[in-house]
């Protein structure tokens, strides 16, 4: 599980159109990063419902934000080990889909892992190495298994003191997501979203020849240059690597990332690619897919057909870094 990315790093960041493509690009600062959306310039007509999408992703950002007290979220961290909870719809949304995903991949994401997130000091940004007694008591404040969901009332109960949500890794995902539709309802069927260059979403192909947004992957270990060139159309992606949070002790790296089925920060992968049909998925499968292994990547995108994945496992010595795509990674693949 990973605690909010928040633009920890900058993954991924967009090639400039042809030039007879004139964009207009419109964003604000929300949940810790910058989100934008970009979209042709004969569209401008409707810029109002290019605000009114950012509008709501900063509402979401007051819904589902840890580090505020009286968010929504925060809320129901304080209240629901204690009794039911009933909570907005977009909130209870978020968290089955996040739970799903979790069941999905087996723990290798989990968003009530938020106690071992604060456990490495990763929350306040002051990261230090937990003692044994204190990695385990983290991890018995954890477990999807013990969030209880009442749909037909929008109602929350832990069943485990001291466990806590975090939707860092889901959140930004779910924000393009619902911004996406505020678009298409106000006629914009063709836009590429981002939050922080990290988590993507792209609606339409802008250049009216079956090519789509064209992205770029950032080197993993040389963030001024690209790793990998892609084209998407209809598809979230997102990316998550450790490469900017961590801290070292010992001459040993703790990357920002922790395995919640360990409680460990990974080291064997330096970045992980997901994409998948909606900008939620692809942020959830990015976390899941940097801490799992090759095998158990290469298993889900067997069983998940329009899923895939690009990784960069961790080299060793002065071998170079290879790239792994992963279920229908490789038809977006322009260059590398």
């Amino acid at each position: 599980m990973a605690g909010s990315r928040r633009d920890f790093f900058k993954t991924l960041t967009s090639v400039p159109p042809p030039a007879e493509m004139e964009l207009l690009r419109v964003g604000r600062p929300a949940m810790g990063t910058r989100f934008e959306i970009l979209f042709r310039s004969e569209h401008r007509t409707r810029i109002e419902g290019v605000h009114r999408a950012l509008d709501e992703i900063r509402r979401l950002e007051q819904v589902m934000t840890v580090f505020s007290d009286e968010s929504e979220i925060s809320r129901l961290n304080q209240h629901a080990a204690f009794h039911p909870v009933t909570i907005g719809r977009d909130l209870f949304a978020v968290i089955r889909r996040g739970l799903e995903i979790s069941q999905e991949v087996q723990g290798a994401f989990d968003p009530s892992a938020g106690a071992l997130w604060k456990c490495w000091g990763f929350y306040r940004k002051q990261g230090a190495v937990p003692s044994p007694q204190e990695l385990e008591q983290a991890r018995q404040r954890c477990g999807a298994e013990f969030v209880h969901l009442d749909e037909a009332d929008s109602v929350v109960r832990y069943a485990r003191d001291g466990l806590e949500l975090n939707l860092g890794s889901i959140g930004k995902g779910f924000a393009l997501d619902r911004a996406a539709r505020i678009l298409q309802n106000a006629g914009l069927e063709e836009a590429l979203l981002h939050a922080g260059h990290s988590s993507f979403l792209a609606m339409g192909d802008p250049s009216a020849r079956g090519r789509g947004w064209r992205v770029s992957i950032r080197h993993p270990l040389e963030p001024e240059k690209s790793f990998a060139v892609l084209d998407l159309k209809e598809v979230g992606m997102a990316t998550s690597g450790a490469g900017e949070q961590f801290f070292e002790v010992d001459g040993k790296r703790y990357g920002h990332i922790v395995d919640p089925r360990t409680g460990v920060p990974p080291d064997h992968i330096l970045s992980a690619t997901a994409l998948a049909p909606d900008a939620a998925q692809a942020d959830a499968l990015a976390t899941a897919f940097f801490v799992m292994s090759l095998d158990e990547i290469d298993d889900y995108c067997r069983r998940h057909k329009r899923v895939g994945a690009i990784v960069v496992p961790a080299a060793s010595g002065e071998s170079p870094l290879e790239m792994h795509c992963f279920g229908g990674a490789s038809k977006y693949l322009v260059d590398r």
